[in-house]
């Protein structure tokens, strides 16, 4: 479990407790002690078997896949894979290859409902960039949503990561937006939820690693 849902869960069994005793009710105990419920299972952290086959590219997030489309970047035509991550999912965000961090970089922004498009450009987030084997590049953004008002990103620029790494968290509901080479070859569609460090995104054409 993440440290933050110790922290919110005692405290509110703290307050389940004064309450409780203060005024002789146990029932005003009720809500703060589903609360404190509700966030030992929310910032929950759950092992998992990362794959090790090479040119995978793995889920950064748990959620449910709504997009994948090709954008022209300044850098080129790339994939775009969204994943929307509800206050149901687990939000702790895994690196999605292994390799070097050549980027990190925060931005200011809006709150908007992270099922909104628009979110991905607006929002508050943070941008990663993780550089591979044979140069192979993805980049993947933690956005704030409408609830999330707490991005955690805990690596920095030239950190080297593994494939399916803890990176960080997104507080409450948000969206992961990945992006991948043009070349990859997709695994996932819209509809399909995905694990963190679990589930395969893509793969890279391995003749074209070299």
């Amino acid at each position: 479990m993440v440290r933050d849902g110790y922290i919110y869960g005692l405290s509110l069994l703290a307050v389940a407790f004064v309450l409780a005793w203060a005024t002789g009710y146990w029932a005003w105990s009720i809500a703060p002690v589903l609360l404190a419920v509700f966030f030992l299972w929310f910032f929950r952290d759950p092992e998992r078997t990362i794959l090790s086959e090479p040119g995978l590219i793995v889920s950064p997030g748990d959620g449910l896949v709504t997009e994948t489309v090709t954008i022209n970047t300044p850098e080129g035509p790339r994939q775009r894979i969204s994943i929307f991550l509800s206050v149901f999912d687990v939000h702790i965000n895994r690196s999605p290859i292994a390799g070097v961090l050549t980027s990190v970089r925060y931005q200011k922004g809006r709150y908007l409902n992270a099922m909104n498009p628009a979110s991905a450009d607006q929002n508050e987030q943070n941008i990663a960039t993780v550089r591979g084997e044979g140069g192979v590049e993805v980049t993947f953004k933690q956005i704030a949503g409408l609830l999330a008002r707490r991005i955690v990103f805990n690596l920095h620029q030239g950190d080297t990561v593994e494939r399916g790494q803890r990176v960080g968290l997104i507080k409450f509901g948000s969206r992961v937006n990945v992006l991948l080479p043009v070349e990859a070859e997709l695994r996932v569609g819209v509809g399909q939820r995905v694990k963190g460090g679990a589930s395969v995104l893509a793969v890279m054409p391995q003749g074209d690693r070299s």
